[in-house]
């Protein structure tokens, strides 16, 4: 799998991850305004991205998307609230149609905490699981929304 890598600061608006500069490091997102972080294509490599909130939406979203209209994701994230309200953990599964995750700050997770971690396991598939932090009437994170 490799060596780790140090944690990755992105303050930009958007960044494409790069199998050769990302993956096995932490990417941690450090942007109010939200950040759109696009996957490579998958194609069966096994590597690994690592996301991290460092910094809670407070505008717009943090948004993890899949390369093309190709690939999809499978897997389950779970979201819990930044109270730690009992009962109030909100856990959606992916189901192979979804390939974009969307972090509102609130409702859908992207307060700082927030983590998902994406495998490459094979052509057109990404293996996803988080755990989210959010506030508020939790709701899905995730959609098809790559055309």
């Amino acid at each position: 799998m490799g060596q780790s890598l140090a944690p990755i600061s992105v303050t930009g608006s958007t960044v494409t991850l790069d199998r050769h500069v990302h993956r096995n490091a932490v990417v941690v997102l450090n942007r109010a305004a939200g950040v759109t972080v696009t996957l490579p294509a998958a194609s069966g490599t096994g590597d690994v991205f690592k996301i991290l909130v460092g910094t809670t939406v407070s505008s717009n979203s943090d948004i993890i998307q899949v390369a093309n209209a190709s690939d999809t994701m499978v897997g389950h994230i779970a979201t819990g609230l930044t109270t730690g309200a009992a009962g109030a953990d909100f856990g959606e599964a992916i189901g192979g149609t979804d390939d974009t995750i969307t972090m509102n700050g609130t409702t859908t997770g992207g307060v700082k905490g927030s983590y998902v971690e994406v495998q490459d396991v094979a052509a057109n598939l990404w293996l996803v699981q988080g755990n989210l932090v959010g506030s508020g009437t939790l709701a899905t994170s995730v959609s098809a929304a790559v055309s």
